[in-house]
């Protein structure tokens, strides 16, 4: 690596840490005068506060802003070279174009893993911290139940609840039909079910248990009392919040998918995106590199806020593109897959092509 590859990277990496900090602090404080009532509200102290939101938050809009930041920082610093005329020098001297890239791929590699590693392993559980915080102490007036649900558990056990209330993870109603091919083997009637969190169990409050083998019928009676049971469902899966499935690690999200191939409760579409985003996603990092070089490294008139002006355009387009394809994904039928990997390809050949324009 030559000087002038630490150079570039410095400046691509500073440029972004610095601008993304910034960005980061402006939206913290709007975010803060918008929730100062709710925060007020919650009576917890500065460092609840802290600790239980802008924990997950910042990792949050950290996430959000990366691929504008980045796109903004190599506009801005490559613009600067090139309006100081320190790129015509370098490509004169006998630098390919492709090798003058070698440091801005560098600096894209390190931002790429960055974002991989965050959606993966951190994100998931500082959106537990955010979410959790917003669902309990700002959205309070939102609807927190979920009304007839049906699910399938498995190929036998059918289940049916009338009301769920996701603040006190207790459900209402609650019925369970076990078959054996066509016939009913088993049905389980409460009034209430709740999550025991401390025994990962659910809890059977007034239950009846009704047993048939062939003609011969069992019932059993559980008036006043409660019965610790086992099933495959946990509460977020009647979760009345759209954030929920932002909460999950890889791990459930994949578990959550297997499980809703079963269950067919609608979701999967909301799933299989947030499982696609958190790998793909991040490449934004090398299309986004690709453009912001493009476009700057030619020497304009009107200096560096031409280049900044298109750069901010393109970016803001790209995050556009991004929310529409998420929303015909999980409304209109849009494979997942191909909502999250059609931005990145799109402006991926945008930036092929602007490279091959590119003064050399």
């Amino acid at each position: 690596m030559k000087i002038i590859d630490q150079y570039i990277i410095g400046k691509y990496l500073g440029t972004f840490i610095y601008t993304l900090a910034i960005f980061v602090i402006i939206i913290v404080v709007f975010d803060l005068s918008e929730k100062m009532d709710d925060f007020m509200k919650s009576g917890l102290s500065f460092w609840g506060i802290l600790s239980k939101y802008y924990a997950g938050s910042i990792p949050f809009y950290v996430n959000m802003l990366s691929p504008l930041i980045n796109f903004i920082a190599v506009i801005f610093f490559t613009a600067k070279m090139a309006d100081q005329t320190e790129i015509v020098p370098i490509l004169s001297g006998g630098v390919s174009f492709n090798r003058f890239l070698f440091p801005y791929l560098v600096s894209a590699t390190i931002i790429f893993s960055a974002n991989l590693l965050s959606n993966l392993y951190i994100l998931p559980y500082t959106n537990t911290l955010k979410n959790s915080f917003e669902n309990t102490y700002v959205k309070r007036n939102d609807p927190s139940t979920k009304s007839n649900i049906h699910m399938k558990l498995d190929d036998k056990t059918y289940i049916y609840i009338d009301n769920f209330d996701n603040k006190t993870n207790s459900g209402y109603r609650f019925s369970l039909d076990n078959f054996s091919g066509d016939v009913l083997t088993k049905k389980i009637v409460a009034e209430n079910i709740k999550w025991d969190s401390l025994k990962r169990k659910w809890q059977l409050n007034n239950y009846s248990i009704r047993k048939i083998d062939g003609l011969k019928e069992t019932m059993i009676y559980g008036n006043g009392k409660l019965k610790d049971t086992i099933l495959d469902m946990r509460p977020d899966d009647f979760s009345a919040y759209d954030n929920v499935v932002q909460n999950l690690t890889t791990k459930e999200l994949s578990d959550k998918i297997r499980k809703e191939k079963i269950r067919g409760t609608g979701v999967m579409n909301d799933l299989q995106f947030e499982k696609y985003k958190r790998y793909l996603h991040p490449l934004s990092a090398f299309v986004l590199t690709l453009i912001g070089v493009a476009l700057s490294s030619r020497k304009v008139r009107g200096g560096v806020g031409v280049s900044l002006g298109i750069g901010i355009f393109i970016s803001f387009a790209y995050i556009v593109f991004n929310q529409f394809t998420q929303m015909f994904s999980t409304k209109g039928g849009l494979p997942p897959f191909a909502a999250v990997i059609m931005p990145t390809l799109f402006f991926g050949l945008l930036g092929f092509y602007l490279l091959r324009k590119a003064p050399k």
